[in-house]
């Protein structure tokens, strides 16, 4: 039998690339500006939405994601995603027939109890099969990995690469990350095509 798990809020309001999502609009427009330059506010409308389907993300998006304790709360950003990703040294490759793809990740608490978790236990691609990768140890040029121990207390973040190594010539068409290293009920998912 499948489960239907809560969906998370999704913060959709970044100003520079409008949104079209189902539910409920709010209008930034102006009175002189013609009706199709309206914004859609998508995290009230789609946490109404009730749906079979994971509400979907893009690259930018915040997703409010809750843990396993009702007073964790966590705003996860996928702020970045690199496809191929290049490592920092002679060291770090990936293994033969297979690439890197990273996610720069900001974690923002915003609960009453510390976040503490290993994020990357939490977050896996998925490729245009279906099959799913789990994150990878690697640094990458693009900047620093994300901690393996996060301890945020409420109000403050933790930002940070996330790598992923996938075969080469997968494409890789999501990101989904969760708190609690996985376990937990929520999951948001982002599209990086």
């Amino acid at each position: 039998m499948d489960r239907i798990l809560p969906q998370p809020e999704i913060d959709r309001t970044e100003p520079s690339r409008p949104h079209r999502l189902p539910g409920k609009q709010r209008s930034n427009h102006k009175p002189n500006e013609p009706a199709a330059s309206k914004d859609v506010a998508g995290s009230k409308a789609l946490a109404e939405k009730k749906s079979d389907k994971p509400n979907v993300a893009h690259v930018g998006d915040t997703i409010t994601l809750s843990g396993s304790d009702e007073n964790l709360k966590v705003d996860a950003t996928l702020k970045k995603w690199l496809d191929p990703a290049k490592g920092a040294n002679e060291f770090g490759r990936p293994q033969d027939g297979r690439r890197w793809v990273a996610a720069q990740w900001e974690l923002v608490n915003k609960g009453t109890v510390v976040y503490d978790d290993s994020p990357s236990n939490g977050a896996q691609v998925a490729d245009a099969e279906g099959q799913r990768f789990q994150s990878w140890y690697g640094e990458i040029t693009a900047g620093p990995q994300m901690t393996s121990g996060a301890e945020v207390p409420p109000g403050e973040k933790v930002p940070g690469w996330i790598v992923y190594e996938v075969p080469k010539d997968s494409k890789t068409v999501s990101v989904q990350f969760a708190l609690d290293s996985g376990f937990a009920d929520q999951t948001g998912q982002w599209v990086v095509k």
